[in-house]
């Protein structure tokens, strides 16, 4: 294993803080967002599922982030992710086709409201309507992609 200098860097290391800052929960309440990814995975039971990655874009929580998973697990379940899908703009022909990442790609940017629940320690996030960012909301969005 090499070993780094970090000698530099040893007052830093004394004065930072043991706890995390600004890791709280996003609170319950709407939100807008931007699909940030979007990819079938597992659960943790080891059932399909497709994982949403949303980038919350304005607000005091503007930067923060929020997720949505929809489990393929029952028929109840298909017709919430088929829901989610066309709200977002997507329509497939064959569930299976969530498969090929391709066609996924089409979710990426788009931008939703979404509502965050709690309810008896479960956080769901609920896909409410797709949105149009007007000219003003879409350059205040891009700018948090400036690295400088």
């Amino acid at each position: 294993m090499p070993n780094f200098d970090l000698s530099q860097w040893e007052e830093a290391y004394k004065d930072a803080p043991v706890e995390r800052e600004g890791y709280d929960d996003v609170p319950d309440g709407n939100y807008q967002v931007r699909v940030a990814r979007v990819e079938m995975t597992e659960s943790k039971n080891g059932n399909p599922m497709l994982a949403w990655e949303l980038d919350i874009i304005n607000g005091a929580h503007a930067g923060r982030k929020l997720w949505r998973n929809n489990v393929i697990a029952s028929a109840e379940n298909v017709k919430y992710l088929k829901v989610d899908l066309h709200t977002a703009g997507l329509t497939l022909q064959k569930l299976s086709d969530l498969n090929d990442e391709r066609n996924l790609r089409p979710l990426i940017g788009v931008t939703l409201e979404v509502t965050k629940k709690t309810k008896g320690g479960n956080k769901n996030v609920y896909i409410n309507r797709r949105i149009a960012l007007t000219s003003a909301l879409r350059a205040a969005a891009t700018m948090e992609d400036v690295p400088f």
